[in-house]
């Protein structure tokens, strides 16, 4: 079977929306670091719309900070992919040109560098996860002792991380007397704005103090709010799509209808014109980011891993289970306490528009995916939240359960009994941590110590420490169902 590409579009049955713009003309305004399925699904599609509506200065050059394997995907097909947007039986296609290419930056990370530092490019998004940072969890500063900062901070032209790339980049730019671009985060974290501003200006001062000033005056790290569920693609996603499309495509990616972005209104210099292609511009993010993160994302992760221990391999299986679907709402009812929401966000309707997403079984959106990099999560989506409420002397049952699902998910074992991997950047540590320990208090009391989850205050909180660990021996016995029936329907 022939692959997607250009040629082949012409040949693409009437049901499947197709760029209409000249791409042989679009420029590259954008440069994204991580261009993994999240990216192609959401902000990607945003730019597409922009080149769609005639303003072709917005093209899209992909960069991979690890592996090659978005750009074995995308390149021999002339970088298009195919967006599935699924709901219930209905399905759309839409083929997506806005992509101008890959780049593996260990393979060549002086041409990402340059393509960075071009003329054209106005914006530079990153998808990287909590970790690409490279920053501390709990204090925020720069990680200075890990081997990749080492060594941008030794050899810049030759950079290895997210911050590594765009110190040099603008580096490059000051150099040439260009502006600043626009570093727009899209990764789902609280003040990720803020965040990556911290680790580019840290680095920047020791290279060089006078490019950290520069940047600081000049550069624009704006918040951010992005949703969208995109679940991971599937072998079987990819046979289903060529029996429809008569070609195959390997860059294909899956998501929901329901997407939006909030930027804050501060950019460094030319961008699209985001409001009329459906972004929300807005001078503070935070309450939309603390609905997302505490509602959706809280949710999301609680059910994710007791879902999973309880052998439900997707959400919306779980979200099927009354005692799970009734634990949501009482986790919900928990988060909306500790939320100040922004004008023309009805909570009420958000919370049903939320469950509908989540029973979408289109969309397949497995519970392990989720419960992947839960150490990285944990503090902004459940922790934050908890310690709000203990402040206010609520109680924090639903979150609690959440957090000891979590725990519970470190021991690598399934309430079956089925083994797995636990997919973490601190797997290796917790497991050294709960190594040896059969009393559930004991495991508990020393996943409590892991300070780059834990806030050392929130743990110390006798308060905290009960609730999470009752949580944990109701995982225990009688198991996930009956634990999450017991906080939705208190004695």
């Amino acid at each position: 079977m022939s692959r997607l590409n250009q040629a082949a579009l012409a040949d693409l049955s009437a049901e499947v929306e197709r760029p209409g713009y000249d791409r042989a003309s679009v420029r590259t305004g954008v440069v994204h670091l991580g261009i993994g399925a999240f990216h192609r699904a959401h902000q990607a599609v945003v730019f597409d719309d922009a080149l769609k509506a005639g303003d072709l200065r917005w093209g899209v050059l992909g960069a991979s900070l690890r592996s090659p394997g978005v750009r074995d995907q995308l390149q021999p097909q002339d970088g298009l992919y195919t967006l599935v947007v699924r709901e219930g039986r209905n399905e759309a296609l839409r083929v997506v040109g806005a992509c101008k290419g890959v780049l593996v930056a260990p393979e060549d990370p002086a041409a990402l560098v340059a393509a960075m530092a071009h003329a054209d490019v106005h914006i530079v998004t990153l998808t990287v996860t909590e970790k690409g940072y490279r920053l501390d969890p709990a204090t925020g500063d720069l990680l200075t002792d890990d081997p990749d900062v080492a060594a941008d901070v030794a050899d810049i032209a030759r950079p290895r991380t997210a911050p590594g790339f765009i110190v040099a980049a603008l580096r490059a730019r000051r150099a040439a007397g260009l502006k600043p671009f626009t570093v727009v985060s899209c990764d789902n974290l609280p003040h990720n704005g803020r965040r990556i501003r911290a680790g580019v200006l840290a680095m920047a001062r020791q290279i060089d103090p006078a490019l950290a000033e520069w940047i600081a005056a000049e550069g624009a790290f704006p918040q951010t709010m992005i949703d969208r569920i995109v679940p991971a693609t599937t072998p079987d996603d990819i046979a289903r799509l060529e029996q429809r499309l008569g070609v195959r495509d390997e860059g294909m990616v899956k998501a929901e209808p329901f997407t939006q972005w909030v930027i804050e209104d501060h950019f460094a210099g030319e961008r699209p014109d985001f409001a009329a292609l459906g972004v929300q511009l807005t001078d503070a993010v935070e309450p939309w980011e603390d609905a997302k993160l505490r509602l959706l994302n809280g949710a999301h992760t609680a059910i994710a891993y007791l879902g999973a221990l309880s052998g439900h391999q997707h959400v919306h299986e779980a979200v099927a289970v009354p005692a799970f679907r009734a634990y949501v709402e009482a986790l919900w009812d928990e988060a909306e306490t500790t939320l100040n929401p922004p004008p023309g966000l009805d909570i009420a309707a958000y919370r049903q528009q939320l469950m509908a997403r989540f029973s979408n079984s289109a969309l397949m959106h497995r519970t392990r995916q989720i419960a992947m990099d839960g150490s990285q999560k944990l503090p902004q989506r459940l922790l934050a939240g908890a310690s709000e409420r203990l402040a206010k002397g609520q109680g924090i049952a639903a979150m609690a359960l959440g957090i000891a699902a979590w725990m519970r998910w470190q021991s690598g074992v399934t309430e079956a009994g089925e083994t797995f991997i636990v997919d973490d950047p601190l797997a290796a540590r917790t497991a050294e941590l709960l190594a040896d320990l059969e009393a559930d208090q004991a495991k508990v009391n020393a996943l409590l110590s892991l300070s780059a989850v834990f806030p050392p205050a929130l743990a110390a909180d006798d308060r905290f420490a009960l609730a999470v660990t009752d949580a944990y021996l109701s995982l225990s016995t009688p198991g996930a169902v009956e634990a999450a029936r017991r906080v939705s329907e208190p004695l």
